[in-house]
């Protein structure tokens, strides 16, 4: 790596992707002498370059000559949600950030929420699924957000010995930096334009603590140690889970006298998608946390799960509590609610439809894929190709063909991700995006005629759009009347219970007047 070059003959090799990519450095070695191939920050793994530098060892189709893989990351997914699994075959030891701070591995760590009210429902994605970088620099670099960014940390970890900042771009690191400078605090900042020199003087300054704030913008998020850090501002939104854990991270290193590190979470809009730390430990996105360690986050999620939801009164009879989550009155108000479609969207730009419990579908005339929550951190990702898409008068038992599963993950947001990276592969955008222009024009005439002739009632085509019509006649084709039926017959069942319990306690009140014979 840079000014050092292996021989190809030693018993041991560390070598950079890069490096074994640069001219024709992959020849000194002979594949055939190699056991083991050991691959750091493994979650890169199914990148070009790695698969190159992956095939050139006989790795990418391993034979029993080739030698074994092992790959290690501190965060072993991929936002994209490309399949580790083509190149990594079995995890055999996982352990997650809080086990890890409970066992001593990692410093523990204080947290603490602080409402930015940056609007980011305009900010477009990046390729990666991810904000677009200049377009969230222009929703947080704002002098406001960054004032109250500063007066958090005064206010909150003043006394801390050193504050690592991740701000979106340069531009925004500077302007931080500057806004923590007109508070007579001495921040400075390191971005990929800093040279060499500059990065290293900082960076030693820095581990000797000799000033308390450090601004930077995507150069520590991997493999960078510096284990006097004491607190982290996340003055980044991030749609990535990864990305999040892996600035966290930074604070965790363990370093003598080092109590915990305070993590700071500027929190924007949570309209879209956006991952922070209350989400990362499965608490509610709106949960705010006011230095709370990691014992009190755990028990904060404990009361959460032991709480209902919506909380019932406490005097209200068991009978009359319906066994829904929502009661509709029509079957219009079950095809055109759109709330459960909300979480999966904040994920996805793609026009996903939730058609029953745990189950998603986007569908085009050519083919559709299933999301489908088979069990608790078990859910699957199906694909089915249209029989006959060019003949759609043609009778069929089923339009659809054979199922065949594409990707299975832990969660919701993992199974979407290559779901996503599927369809858009796979289906022209104009037909899966949500956004696209004809999803706002006026409902079809065909699409008018297929819901009128199923729906007890008549809808105007002027209260529907395309998009909508698209997204109930989905609904409707995988049950969703079945599905308000027996929802009715529930509440009718409930409404009957409500009445009976009623009449008891009027029967049990005792008040003043005459009483009836």
């Amino acid at each position: 790596m840079a000014n050092s070059h292996a021989s190809g003959a030693a018993d041991i090799t560390i070598a950079s992707v890069k490096s074994m990519l640069s001219k024709d450095r992959m020849k000194k070695f002979d594949p055939s002498r190699f056991k083991l191939v050991l691959v750091d920050e493994a979650h890169h793994i199914v990148a070009r370059s790695y698969r190159d530098v992956l095939g050139y060892f006989n790795l990418t189709e391993p034979s029993p000559d080739s030698p074994v893989l092992v790959g290690v990351s501190a965060t072993f997914s991929r936002f994209d949600g490309l399949k580790l699994g083509t190149l990594i075959d079995y995890i055999v030891y996982h352990k997650d950030y809080i086990d890890m701070i409970k066992d001593k591995w990692l410093s523990d760590a204080t947290f603490t929420t602080v409402k930015s009210y940056a609007d980011l429902s305009k900010v477009g994605k990046a390729s990666n699924g991810d904000f677009n970088v200049a377009e969230l620099s222009i929703a947080v670099n704002t002098k406001t957000i960054n004032d109250i960014i500063v007066r958090s940390w005064l206010s909150r970890a003043a006394k801390r010995r050193s504050t690592l900042v991740f701000g979106v771009d340069i531009e925004h690191v500077q302007s931080l930096t500057e806004a923590f400078r007109s508070y007579g605090i001495d921040a400075r900042y390191i971005t990929s334009r800093s040279t060499k020199e500059q990065r290293t003087k900082e960076l030693d300054a820095f581990r000797n603590c000799e000033f308390p704030v450090l601004v930077n913008c995507g150069l520590f998020t991997e493999g960078t140690d510096i284990p006097n850090i004491d607190c982290v501002i996340l003055a980044r939104p991030t749609r990535s889970k990864n990305l999040l854990i892996q600035m966290i991270g930074r604070g965790l290193r363990l370093y003598p006298g080092k109590e915990d590190c305070h993590i700071l979470d500027i929190v924007g809009s949570l309209e879209t998608g956006i991952v922070t730390t209350p989400t990362l430990f499965g608490l509610h996105p709106d949960e705010g946390l006011d230095e709370v360690k990691v014992k009190d986050v755990e028990k904060i999620k404990e009361e959460q799960e032991k709480s209902p939801e919506p909380k019932k009164p406490k005097d209200l009879p068991p009978e009359s509590i319906s066994v829904e989550v929502t009661d509709y009155d029509t079957v219009h108000d079950l095809l055109a609610d759109s709330s459960h479609e909300k979480h999966i969207r904040q994920i996805s730009d793609l026009a996903w439809v939730h058609v029953s419990r745990g189950r998603y579908i986007l569908e085009t005339r050519t083919g559709r894929i299933i999301i489908s929550k088979v069990a608790d951190n078990d859910f699957r990702v199906h694909y089915s190709m249209a029989l006959f898409p060019d003949q759609p008068r043609k009778r069929v038992k089923s339009p659809w063909g054979s199922l065949r599963e594409i990707a299975s993950a832990f969660n919701l947001e993992e199974a979407v991700r290559a779901a996503d990276t599927f369809a858009n592969r796979t289906f022209p955008q104009i037909f899966i995006h949500r956004g696209q222009p004809w999803r706002h024009f006026w409902a079809s005439e065909n699409q008018m005629r297929y819901l009128n002739k199923r729906l007890p009632y008549e809808l105007q085509r002027k209260d529907v759009t395309k998009g909508d019509a698209a997204d109930m006649i989905i609904k409707i084709k995988n049950g969703a009347i079945g599905e308000f039926e027996k929802m009715a017959a529930t509440k009718r069942k409930k409404n009957r219970a409500e009445k009976r319990e009623e009449a008891l306690r009027q029967r049990e009140q005792v008040q003043v007047g005459p009483l009836e014979g």
